[in-house]
């Protein structure tokens, strides 16, 4: 076992050695691979913070019926009793939204509170709020239900609810399969990077690596200097994209909270988990390991 230890600690400090002793080029190919890393990680902040706000929101469709101004909350009521009785296939809940309660939730929101307390009466009406069951052909029937309630004599005007977060959360879907091809495409970067910084190692070091089997050092001596190389700056470069993306956050999170604050609302940016970014280090690592086997398989045959 401390044999093992030795030989492994042996070709980590030969790894380091050779991250040293070329330091414009190594300092090169590291800043190339976390520049690269930090794209899909500061795509995955956006993706990661964007998901909680999409949760709160309500995904089930729905369908809002604004009642007349004159209409009194009996009406109301028995217009959502017939609407459940009519299309009991379609409809999944049906809820009364009376204009009192509309008013003090509107007064809660600082940003309406000012404009509604001049006004000298309630203008809002009273509203029905029908949620859909989901179905295949979901858009069409909304839409023909939203056609038929509008001609109820009660009702004033009716909105569909619901169809930009559905909108929001095929975005998001097409958001994470673009971040798994720039994933792939970070990937291929790392292994291209590393191959070559590998193969120029080897190349440089060819009388040396040639020594070394003479005098009887095996294979998995010679490649695994090579092997430490490629983790070393995979693990370097991944810290350091990770750097690189918290500080590109900071300006990024200033910008949105001005932009948040015009619409009430605040959003922050936040790097993914700490068990998510210890695995893309080590993920790449070994991608950086692996690369590194390759090159010195394939340029250290002489």
């Amino acid at each position: 076992m401390s044999r093992w230890l030795r030989q492994h600690r042996y070709a980590c400090m030969v790894a380091l050695r050779r991250l040293w002793s070329h330091p414009f080029s190594s300092l090169s190919n590291i800043l190339v691979i976390s520049l690269t890393l930090a794209i899909p990680i500061i795509a995955a902040s956006v993706l990661v913070s964007a998901q909680p706000v999409v949760k709160q929101l309500p995904v089930s469709p729905e369908v809002t019926l604004f009642l007349r101004p004159g209409a009194t909350p009996d009406t109301a009521t028995q217009l959502a009793r017939q609407l459940r009785e009519e299309h009991p296939q379609d409809i999944q809940a049906v809820r009364v939204v009376a204009r009192e309660d509309a008013l003090k939730t509107l007064k809660a929101n600082p940003a309406w509170a000012d404009a509604l307390s001049v006004l000298p009466s309630n203008p809002l009406p009273h509203a029905i709020v029908v949620s859909l069951i989901e179905s295949t052909d979901l858009a069409k029937q909304a839409n023909a239900l939203a056609r038929e309630w509008r001609q109820l004599e009660a009702v004033d005007s009716v909105q569909l609810d619901s169809e930009w977060v559905r909108r929001l959360e095929a975005i998001l879907g097409f958001v994470r399969i673009g971040l798994g091809l720039l994933a792939l495409g970070v990937a291929l970067v790392v292994l291209a990077t590393v191959f070559n910084t590998v193969r120029m190692q080897a190349l440089t070091q060819r009388e040396e690596i040639g020594v070394a089997r003479l005098v009887g050092a095996t294979e998995s001596f010679v490649r695994r200097p090579f092997l430490y190389l490629g983790a070393l700056t995979g693990v370097i470069s991944s810290i350091m994209a990770i750097l690189f993306s918290a500080l590109a956050l900071v300006p990024l999170n200033a910008a949105l909270a001005r932009l948040a604050d015009s619409y009430g609302t605040q959003l922050i940016l936040s790097l993914p988990d700490s068990m998510s970014l210890v695995l893309a280090v080590v993920l790449i690592a070994i991608l950086a390991a692996l690369s590194a086997r390759w090159s010195v398989t394939r340029n250290t045959r002489f």
